[in-house]
């Protein structure tokens, strides 16, 4: 599936231009610091924003060009940060309006896939944050879209209620075989639910590809911010080490482990370590506490003159890439160029236990 945007719009002194081809399947994150205009595009994608010019088509069916094909017709699901439930109704309510409308037969599928049936006889006013947000998810795929658009469905919720809920939204592009665009600006969300990922920045596309690939390109700092930059890689689980509750894993051929996790040995993980939690040695430590020590070679350094850091690209292998924030001094001190094999210490604890399975 392909969706094709080429606009331009100029609204309250901010321009958004963007022309790109969406590949679209699983979990497409439209991603970016807030103000990058994620939303706006979101809109202008769903028809809700007239105001742009220029062409929008979904799998070759022109929706703005020529002519304009309003939201109604367009087969679009939205989701919003709030979940704009019907309150007079209860949760069985709110669902069986949408199914009416649409003369959906998903009703029970959808009960099923996002844990619904205990809720069905409360009231919108009776449940929590998280549990609208899960209503308003079954509400918007009773309406049978072809395309579910969500615009940071999470942010008003805290993070035990996020990380509950994250489960869920990652299981529908399966469930129902439809693709999702999904818009944050948490990189922790992208890598738990991401296929793919596309970064906005001042209006415009700064980067897109795969979640790995384009964490690990230093470009997209003014995007990600500093604090939350890093990587994400593919890891094997190797094994238990039951005596010290430790998971053992594979990344590049090269061995790491982290807190015990209910992982069976074997499965697959994306695990994000940021930028800042890993630091470089010139040669193979020894008598240190942190275990987790990757061999690579360095092939960007990014001198941030303003600051006093510097950001490093490494290749590990197997077409892995990891990022470090370090001082720019450190750079100096340790005559760091591109070219070199360094080492990285990476802390147990920056791994991300709660990473998803790839899937």
């Amino acid at each position: 599936m392909a969706l094709s945007v080429d606009i331009k719009l100029v609204l309250d002194g901010f321009r958004l231009e963007v022309a790109h081809e969406f590949e679209l399947g699983g979990i497409t994150a439209l991603f970016g610091a807030s103000g990058a205009g994620k939303s706006l595009l979101l809109r202008v994608i769903s028809g809700l924003e007239r105001g742009a010019s220029g062409r929008v088509s979904f799998e070759g069916e022109a929706w703005q060009g020529a002519r304009f094909v309003p939201t109604a017709k367009r087969g679009i699901g939205y989701v919003f940060q709030d979940a704009r439930l019907f309150e007079h109704l209860d949760v069985a309510g709110n669902l069986h309006f949408a199914a009416r409308r649409s003369g959906s037969n998903r009703f029970d599928a959808v009960v099923k896939t996002l844990d619904l049936g205990p809720l069905l006889g409360r009231r919108v006013a009776m449940l929590s944050g998280g549990e609208k947000q899960r209503v308003a998810m079954g509400r918007t795929l009773l309406t049978n879209p072809r395309l579910l658009l969500m615009d940071e469905p999470l942010a008003a919720l805290d993070h035990a209620r996020k990380t509950r809920l994250i489960p869920y939204i990652a299981r529908l592009p399966e469930a129902f075989g439809l693709p999702v665009i999904y818009v944050t600006h948490s990189v922790e969300e992208v890598t738990r639910l991401a296929d793919r990922m596309v970064v906005l920045a001042n209006g415009k596309v700064l980067a897109a590809g795969g979640v790995a690939d384009t964490l690990a390109r230093l470009d997209i700092t003014e995007a990600s911010g500093k604090f939350e930059a890093g990587s994400v890689v593919r890891a094997v689980v190797t094994g238990q080490d039951m005596q010290f509750r430790l998971t053992e894993m594979e990344v590049a051929g090269q061995g790491l482990s982290m807190p015990a996790s209910a992982v069976k040995t074997g499965a697959e993980l994306r695990l994000r370590i940021r930028a800042r939690d890993v630091a470089i040695a010139v040669g193979r430590p020894e008598g240190l506490s942190i275990r987790n020590v990757l061999r690579g070679q360095v092939i960007e350094i990014v001198q941030e003159t303003e600051t006093a850091f510097a950001e490093l690209l490494l290749d590990i292998g197997g077409g892995q890439r990891l990022r470090a924030r370090i001082t720019r001094a450190s750079v100096a001190e340790l005559g760091l160029a591109v070219g070199d094999t360094v080492y990285a210490l990476v802390k147990s604890v920056s791994f991300d236990r709660r990473a998803l399975p790839k899937r």
